[in-house]
Parts: structure tokens; C-alpha cells; sequence
């Protein structure tokens, strides 16, 4: 894919292939030439995977035609258009309109979170493209905001990558037990297995509404265990930049889908807000309790209801539901750790800088360059942007005597002093591999990938480097997705930390996840990285902190 070739071809007899804008985890998608109308379109191309079987590869055609059927019917302003959906060379290609202009989650690194107006705007916008496909009867499933672009020189905010949606009456292509989504963006009713509808998106969109007001979602952690049992269990702190709208968001991000603020009033408030200035009103009197006091940003409480005796034995099986919901976490783990491509793959697909090519590993490392989500949908351009930035905080390491630097490499570890200039402990039966500026330390079969660079410093420092390495992401690892670049220290220096799942580079190889950080000490700017299967990443977390608190320059 790629090649000048490629960029040339014609399908259907009318669509000429330009240049390559995007990847997303079932297609790549194409900048093209409407040669029989004169316009620019966006083609989404299914990529075929040769490993699967006939009936495998029946059904990911299937999947990319029903995303096609599904957004052709919903005409609307916010929802992206598509145009026509042709066959070549028995591969389908569906044709939609060219947005010009980057993903939300592009503009948010770019250019830091939206105000409340803004958030509003574009809350209401969404709640309006929702609107129109659940009255269609179709479900989204995957609102976050990689899949919401922002039309350069109108703002124009366009809902897409329809890929997982759901159609009432269509038959679910997943196979049974398989979870698709975005975990940070997914509704609890969903993670649990229940039966899902249109609240599930409003609470998606609740999500996104914090992340464009923070930067991240309330619903981040640094694990997926860690991720599903904030959606089902935690208390839900909505940030403090949500205060303007956070009646809104309060009922948006509600467990309880009956009790779930409906698309209508959540617009309404919105409308309201943007109207006076003034926060709304909240639909249901709330007032806080001693438990609701936030340690940070803003708490989501339980309405308020007066006390009866259904409401009392429903308080008392409250905490019989808390270790439900924990049951619930523990088992979806469970069964993520071991599922291969079914939920882990798709909850979390992907991973990026470390993977190798067909014989050896390759890094975006620090100083290539773009942005964090992946080009799921057909109408996005490149962005030059950075993946979207989590808070700024200082990682302060307190290592033990085992892993401090300059001491004993931990048990099941080994020192090694790299002629590259460097020393840090690397699991045993790592052996070395140098690529070039790139020195990697691999596990039997690569399954895991311990990668080092040294160079001089990069324009901006650290988190500069990391998000300009984050924007290339899409473009150097297949499914890149759920990047995020934090701004941190380490030893006292400057640092960044970048994180990211994607697809990894083979079937075989299956989704990977990827922690890289970059630092500057003593006049060089270092880049340690571990990428692991998303099913290992409790092993590749242990890796990597070991790796960055032994690692010594010299």
C-alpha cells in the first residue's frame, strides 16, 4: 500500500487513488479524484487480511458494507456523507465526502482543551447527528473524539466511522463474547454484556465532553483493568472545567440507562447555557453529600429521591451490587487476558513505535512526527498534530535498592552495560539487537521489545518530540489508536511519557501496546521504550519501569 503505483489506480472506472490520509482498523483511506463529477472524495479501502479464511474474510466485507448501508441513510449536516459504495477487484471501497480538516482528538493535542461555550457547540452538534441515526434506528458505538472531525475554515463538526455501528434488524458481525468500542468512551451496560441502545451513546458523549473540556477522558487509567473498573465501579469525577455544564455532564455519565439524561434534554441544556451564560438548571435537585466531596475535580452523585421502603432495601443491596459490578470487572479481564482477537484485540487494538518490520523492529522514536488517533474514517486529512496531552504532572520515583540506578539488577534481571553508551538492567533471555541509531533488547519470538535511543536534544525538548513521534503514529503503525503524550520529569529532567495501543504488523503478531519514555540529562535526550500483546501488559509495564529506573547514561 502505498507505492506510486497504487496512488494512481482507478477503481470503479471513475475513482482515482491519490495519496494515502489515514488508517483505521478495518480500511485505509484515500485521498481520491471523482473523475466522472470533478470533486475531491475520501475512499475507504477494506484491507484484506491473507490469513483469513474465506468465510473470515466474507464477513470483514460484510462489516464494511453495513457501515456503508448504515451512514448512507442518515442525512444530516453533522453526520459525514457517503456517496457511493462500488467493488474492485472483489474488494469493496465506500466514497465519502472529503472533510478538510483534522479529528477532534488532533485539534485537542494540538491545541489544548475546548472552553465550555465551545464544548457546548459541539455537544450539540454530536447530540443532533445522534438524533437522527437512533431515530434510523442505528447505533454509533464508537463516539470518542477520533471519530469526530472538525471541518477547517466552518468548524463544522462531523460525526463518522460508523464501523462498528449497529442497525436494528442487521445480525451482529462480532462474534459472540467479542466486545467492540473504545473502553475510556464505552458505557457500563455495554462492558457488563447488557443489552445496549441509544443511551449507551449519550453516555459516550459524555465522555468526549470531558475529554474536550480536560483533555482526557474521567475514565482514563494506565491499565485496562484499571479503565473497565472505573467505568463500572469508581466514583465518577467529572473535571473541574465541566462546572459551566455539569448538569449535563452529571446526566450523561449516569449508570443507570433508564435514568440516563435523553438526547433531547441534554441538548436543551446546552442550548440554555450557551444562551445565558449561565449554568442550566439540573433536571433533578442534587444536593451534595459528605461522600460527594471531591479530592479532585467534580463529583457525579445519585439523585436525590425521598426515602421509602423500596428505596431502603434498595440501599441495602447497594453494596451487594458494588460486588456484582467488581465480579462483572474481574471476569471481563479475565477473559480479555486470554481472548486473542476477540475482546482484548478489539478493546484495546493495537500498539505502535516498537514493532518490526518483517524482520526487525522499528520505532517512530522521538522526533518523527503526528498524531495520536487513527484515521478510521475515510474523510480525514494528515495532521501534523500531537495525540491528545493527559495532564501535566511530575513522576516522582522512589525506586527500592533492587531496580535504583547503579545497583543489583532485580531478581530475573541482568546489568548490562551497552556499548551504545548506556547501562540498565534487561530481563534474562533478552538478547541484543541493534538497528541502526535504535538498540533493542528482544524477548524469545519478540514477544517482547525493550527498545533504546540516544541522540542529541530535539527542537522543543521532550514533549515536543514525543508528540511530533505521536502524530506519525497512524502512519507507522497499522490501527494506531488511544495515544496519549504526558508531560512529566524523571530524575529531575524534562520528560514525556507516550503511550498508545495498535494492530502490531501481522495477524499473527495481534495487538500490541507500547509505553515509551523520553527524557534529557546531561546534554543527550534518551527514548526507552517496551512494547508488549495487550494481553501482557502488566509484564510489560514491570519491563519498562525496571528498564527507565536502572537505565545510567555512560
Amino acid at each position: 500500500m502505498g507505492t506510486e503505483g497504487e496512488n494512481v489506480r482507478v477503481i470503479a472506472g471513475r475513482y482515482r487513488l491519490q495519496e494515502r490520509i489515514g488508517r483505521g482498523g478495518m480500511g485505509v483511506v484515500w485521498r481520491a479524484s471523482d473523475e466522472l463529477l470533478g470533486r475531491q472524495v475520501a475512499v475507504k479501502e477494506l484491507t484484506v487480511d491473507p490469513s483469513l479464511s474465506a468465510d473470515e474474510a466474507r464477513l470483514q466485507r460484510e462489516r464494511t458494507l453495513r457501515e456503508a448501508r448504515a451512514v448512507a441513510q442518515l442525512q444530516h449536516p453533522h453526520i459525514v456523507v457517503v456517496h457511493d459504495v462500488v467493488e474492485h477487484d472483489e474488494r469493496p471501497y465506500i466514497v465519502m465526502e472529503l472533510i478538510d480538516g483534522g479529528s477532534l482528538a488532533e485539534r485537542i493535542a494540538r491545541r489544548g482543551p475546548v472552553d465550555a461555550r465551545e464544548a457546548a457547540r459541539i455537544g450539540i452538534a454530536l447530540l443532533g447527528a445522534l438524533r437522527r441515526a437512533h431515530d434510523a434506528g442505528v447505533l454509533h458505538r464508537d463516539l470518542k473524539p477520533a471519530n469526530v472531525l472538525i471541518e477547517a475554515g466552518t468548524d463544522r463538526v462531523v460525526l463518522t466511522d460508523f464501523g462498528i455501528a449497529q442497525v436494528t434488524g442487521a445480525t451482529t458481525l462480532t462474534e459472540t463474547g467479542s466486545f467492540v468500542g473504545s473502553p475510556e468512551y464505552t458505557a457500563p451496560e455495554r462492558m457488563s454484556g447488557e443489552r445496549t441502545g441509544p443511551e449507551s451513546d449519550l453516555w459516550s458523549l459524555g465522555a468526549l465532553l470531558c475529554a474536550v473540556l480536560s483533555g482526557e477522558s474521567p475514565f482514563r487509567r494506565d491499565s485496562l483493568g484499571g479503565i473497565l473498573h472505573a467505568v463500572v465501579v469508581d466514583e465518577i469525577r467529572p473535571p473541574a472545567q465541566a462546572g459551566p455544564i455539569l448538569p449535563v455532564v452529571r446526566g450523561l455519565l449516569e449508570r443507570d440507562p433508564a435514568r440516563r439524561l435523553d438526547a433531547a434534554e441534554a441538548e436543551r441544556l446546552l442550548r440554555e447555557f450557551l444562551e445565558t451564560g449561565r449554568t442550566p438548571r439540573a433536571p433533578v435537585p442534587y444536593t451534595p453529600t459528605q461522600r460527594d466531596v471531591p479530592r479532585h475535580g467534580l463529583p457525579l452523585p445519585s439523585r436525590q429521591e425521598p426515602e421509602t421502603a423500596a428505596s431502603r432495601e434498595g440501599a441495602e443491596a447497594r453494596p451487594a451490587r458494588r460486588s456484582a459490578r467488581g465480579v462483572v470487572v474481574a471476569a471481563l479481564v479475565a477473559a480479555m487476558a486470554g481472548a486473542g482477537l476477540s475482546a482484548a484485540a478489539l478493546l484495546m487494538r493495537g500498539e505502535g513505535g516498537v514493532g518490526p518490520g518483517p524482520t526487525a523492529p522499528s520505532h517512530p522514536s522521538a522526533g518523527t512526527g503526528a498524531s495520536g488517533p487513527s484515521a478510521g474514517s475515510g474523510s480525514r486529512r494528515p495532521s501534523s498534530s500531537g495525540s491528545t496531552p493527559g495532564p501535566t504532572v511530575t513522576v516522582t520515583r522512589s525506586p527500592s535498592p533492587a531496580t535504583a540506578v547503579g545497583r543489583t539488577a532485580p531478581s530475573g534481571y541482568r546489568q548490562v552495560r551497552d556499548p551504545g553508551g548506556f547501562s540498565l538492567a534487561v530481563p534474562d533471555g533478552f538478547t541484543r539487537s541493534p538497528q541502526g541509531e535504535r538498540i533493542f533488547y528482544l524477548s524469545s519470538g519478540q514477544t517482547f521489545r525493550l527498545g533504546i535511543k540516544v541522540t542529541d536534544p530535539g527542537a522543543g525538548g521532550p514533549l515536543a518530540v514525543m508528540r511530533r513521534s505521536a502524530a506519525d503514529g497512524p502512519s507507522t503503525n497499522p490501527g494506531y489508536h488511544d495515544g496519549s503524550v504526558t508531560e512529566t520529569s524523571h530524575r529531575g529532567s524534562p520528560a514525556a511519557l507516550w503511550e498508545f495501543s495498535w494492530n502490531g504488523y501481522t495477524a499473527a503478531e495481534g495487538p500490541r501496546h507500547t509505553y515509551d519514555l523520553c527524557w534529557e540529562e546531561g546534554g543527550r535526550m534518551y527514548d526507552v521504550w517496551v512494547s508488549a500483546p495487550v494481553g501482557k501488559v502488566k509484564e510489560a509495564k514491570e519491563y519498562f519501569d525496571v528498564a527507565v529506573d536502572t537505565f545510567a547514561p555512560g
